[in-house]
């Protein structure tokens, strides 16, 4: 018997279905990525993506075919993280844009709507490239159009769509040689398959495992477990008074403030004279208390475990408390007067945070290399800053599109991107502000001087590749440049070293290093000695960065 329509319960079970598959296909998706380095990967940026509108698909209730096509779009739009899971939105917001005002859905309808999503997704990239998600894109919408001229049936439209997606993927590698060099197909063309074939297998009526999908808080469209309530992220409930040895400045409240945050949440700090009173909710009470005691005697401390009943009231109680400080600090920001111009910037560790800081950044988001941050994340940034004009600095080629991304749903604010793909762009970015000069100026101004940025990352490779005529083996040393991999090797220093002559021209006046969390001091200045004995015409800067993964990041000018 044949089936010719898709209703909205149905459709948000599809939906559904191809989430959860993507999330359970992540690390073999991730394991197609061409370059084998261990930071945000293409299975995991599209599977936080997804995840994000399937969390707001769950808590529906009853929905109609409207509600469904805004939790999937808005979702997705803010849950986007990485060049791949940006575009994966980009196409689930024109396909639900296509289907928001049917009552089912038919070939027709499902026909235009791939085409739709093909069109809205091509748009938002300013350069496609072809052998991409967006080739897949395009062929499930030409064959979803071919075969709405040939059959009502979706159980002969939907096998004969996906087949020729698989058909379209297989031929990836000879759109892209870095593709063909790797042997691999392309990993965010795979990610749209496995998100269309998981939804294939709830339209069959196969049994699906929704684990992995938060629930709903109502009678969602699909039965998925129930969460256990005493999964609370942090566990503690830590009150106490500080009894002050010495003044307690404002900046030792912001300071303390800010690390608290930096282990849990719920935060109060009110200082009164000599007496602070504290209170957070954290997975390690010690570190709140540890920290604390560098101001004075503790007194008045209860730690309550948040996952026992019987404390429950206590948990209201105490977030009350938070959410009215919270109400506070926010009704005082909101009446501050903006500032003109203001900074967000991506940043990777410990060291470049200060520095970033320093510069004169007005909020930091922490993820960069080993964790894109979402759409989402910028947004929350950008209610932050008190600035008319917000400029974003991404310093990852992977960030740029959910920058901006971010910057088309902010509608009180004047947004820039500044598209730097690495921190040292980011870094010659802010350096070259002119707080004097309009945002205008300001934009031309450092969009020119970040071309002058040459960037090189040490790192180590997390799998076997070939690439840029290279053969790589899991473990090996790699040094990466802007356009690919420049050197490989079994040293650290000695690929830093490869890696740089490359970088380096007879142009060049400037080598910073910023050296990572894995790479100790005396280390580091081996590397700068070395740096200077080979280029004595040049200056060496060097500072710790504190980033992981990557030992070196280095940057000629």
């Amino acid at each position: 018997m044949a089936t010719k329509t898709i209703n909205v319960n149905m459709l948000a079970k599809m939906f559904l279905a191809g989430a959860q598959n993507i999330e359970a296909k992540k690390e073999f998706i991730n394991e197609l990525n061409v370059f084998p380095v261990p930071d945000g990967d293409t299975g995991t940026n599209m599977s936080l993506t997804i995840m994000a509108a399937a969390k707001e698909v769950t808590a529906l209730e009853k929905p109609n075919m409207v509600d469904l096509a805004k939790a999937i779009s808005s979702g997705s739009l803010r849950g986007a993280r990485g060049n791949s899971g940006v575009i994966l939105s980009q196409l689930l917001r024109g396909f639900t844009k296509s289907i928001r005002d049917e009552k089912e859905i038919d070939v027709i309808a499902l026909a235009a709507a791939c085409t739709r999503a093909r069109e809205t997704a091509y748009k938002a990239v300013m350069k496609p490239k072809e052998g991409t998600i967006l080739t897949v894109a395009s062929g499930i919408a030409d064959k979803a159009s071919e075969m709405a001229q040939e059959t009502d049936d979706l159980e002969i439209f939907l096998p004969e769509v996906i087949k020729h997606a698989e058909e379209v993927l297989a031929k990836t590698p000879d759109m892209l040689p870095v593709l063909k060099e790797a042997g691999v197909v392309d990993s965010g063309g795979q990610g749209l398959l496995e998100v269309i074939k998981g939804a294939y297998d709830a339209f069959l009526g196969k049994e699906i495992d929704y684990s992995s999908i938060a629930p709903s808080t109502g009678a969602g469209v699909t039965k998925i477990n129930t969460q256990d309530t005493a999964d609370i992220k942090f566990g503690y409930c830590t009150e106490f008074i500080i009894l002050t040895e010495k003044e307690f400045t404002d900046k030792d409240e912001r300071e303390f403030k800010e690390y608290l945050s930096s282990i849990g949440d719920s935060i109060v700090c009110v200082a009164d004279d000599d007496v602070v009173k504290i209170h957070v909710h954290t997975n390690d009470p010690g570190l709140a208390i540890q920290r604390a005691l560098t101001f004075g005697q503790l007194s008045r401390m209860k730690i309550d475990n948040m996952r026992e009943e019987h404390q429950e009231k206590l948990i209201r109680d105490a977030e009350k408390v938070a959410e009215q400080e919270a109400a506070k600090d926010a009704q005082k920001k909101a009446n501050e007067p903006r500032k003109p111009m203001g900074f967000i910037t991506v940043s990777i560790g410990d060291g470049i945070n200060g520095i970033f800081k320093e510069l004169g950044a007005d909020y930091i988001i922490e993820g960069g290399q080993t964790m894109n941050p979402s759409t989402d994340d910028m947004l929350k940034a950008v209610d932050e800053v008190n600035a008319d004009t917000i400029f974003i600095l991404p310093n990852n080629k992977n960030i740029v599109l959910a920058a901006n991304q971010a910057k088309d749903l902010v509608k009180d604010k004047k947004i820039i991107v500044i598209p730097t793909k690495t921190v040292p762009q980011g870094i010659t970015a802010i350096i070259n502000f002119m707080p004097d000069a309009d945002a205008a100026v300001n934009e031309a101004a450092m969009l020119e001087e970040i071309k002058n940025v040459k960037t090189g990352q040490v790192t180590y490779a997390v799998r076997d590749t070939r690439i840029d005529d290279k053969e790589i083996h899991e473990g090996d040393i790699m040094g990466i440049g802007d356009s690919g991999i420049l050197s490989v090797g079994s040293e650290i220093k000695d690929t830093a070293i490869d890696m740089l002559k490359e970088l380096v021209d007879e142009d060049s006046e400037l080598i910073s290093v910023y050296y990572g969390e894995e790479v100790d001091e005396d280390a580091a200045q081996s590397l700068v000695e070395k740096i200077e004995e080979l280029y004595p015409d040049v200056d060496v800067d060097v500072h710790f960065g504190g980033q992981p993964i990557y030992y070196y990041v280095l940057a000629v000018e």
